[in-house]
C-alpha cells in the first residue's frame, strides 16, 4: 500500500477536476473534488462535514471542530493540524504525507485504508478509535493514545513510537517489526496478537517484567 500513494497532486486521479476553496468551513457541508490549498484555519466549526476527492495542501488548521466529518479518498500533503477536534470521524482510502498532528483528538474514530507518510503525531487521541489496514510510513508518533483502540492490520515501517499508549488496545495482525523504536508509556499488555522483532522483545523485557511485577535480580 506505501508505494501506491501518490506523491504530486498532478497524480491523483481526479487532480484535474479539483477546484479551489476560498472561504471558511461550514458545518455539514459536502465538499466534493475541492482543493484547499495554503489556507489557515482557526477556531471554525465544520462538524459533520463530508470531504469526497479532495486534496489539502500546506493548509494549516487550528483548533477546527471536525466533529463527525468524512473523509473520502482524500490527499493532504505538508498541512498542520494543531488542536483541532476530530472526534468520532471517519477516514477511507486517505494519504497524509509529510504532515503534523499535534494536540489532536480523534477519539472514537474509525480509519481505513490510511497511509500516513513522514509525518509527526504529538499529543494526540485515539482512544476507542478504529484502525484497519492503516500505515505510518517513517512516522515519529509521541505521547500518542491507542487506549481501548481497535488496530487491525496496521504496520509502522521506518517509525519512531515515543511514549506511545496501549492500554486497553486489541491488535490483530498488527506490525510493529519495522518500527525503528518501540517505546511505550503503559499498555504493555496491549501488544497482544501484535508482531515484534527479537530485539524488540529484548528490548522490552524490562518493561514487560516491570508490568508483571516480577523482580529482575542477578544474586
Amino acid at each position: 500500500m506505501p508505494s501506491s500513494v501518490p506523491d504530486q497532486l498532478a497524480d491523483l486521479p481526479y487532480g484535474h477536476l479539483l477546484r479551489r476553496h476560498d472561504g471558511p468551513l461550514r458545518r455539514d457541508e459536502r465538499y466534493d473534488t475541492v482543493h484547499f490549498d495554503g489556507g489557515e484555519y482557526t477556531d471554525q466549526a465544520a462538524t459533520g462535514a463530508s470531504f469526497l476527492e479532495c486534496a489539502f495542501t500546506t493548509v494549516a488548521m487550528s483548533g477546527v471542530k471536525l466533529r463527525q466529518a468524512r473523509f473520502n479518498e482524500v490527499w493532504v500533503q505538508g498541512s498542520r493540524w494543531v488542536a483541532c477536534d476530530l472526534s468520532d470521524s471517519e477516514w477511507q482510502d486517505v494519504s497524509v504525507l509529510g504532515g503534523v498532528l499535534a494536540g489532536v483528538a480523534a477519539h472514537g474514530s474509525a480509519l481505513r485504508r490510511v497511509v500516513l507518510r513522514q509525518c509527526k503525531l504529538e499529543a494526540v487521541n485515539l482512544r476507542a478509535a478504529v484502525l484497519r489496514d492503516v500505515v505510518f510510513e517513517d512516522c515519529v508518533l509521541r505521547d500518542v493514545d491507542f487506549g481501548d483502540a481497535r488496530l487491525t492490520g496496521v504496520t509502522f515501517p521506518g517509525s519512531t513510537l515515543e511514549e506511545v499508549r496501549l492500554r486497553g488496545a486489541t491488535l490483530s495482525r498488527t506490525d510493529l517489526r519495522g518500527a525503528v523504536r518501540l517505546g511505550l508509556s503503559d499498555g504493555h499488555e496491549g501488544l497482544r496478537g501484535a508482531l515484534i522483532s527479537s530485539t524488540q522483545l529484548f528490548e522490552l523485557a524490562p518493561q514487560f517484567a516491570q508490568a508483571l511485577g516480577i523482580t529482575v535480580k542477578d544474586r
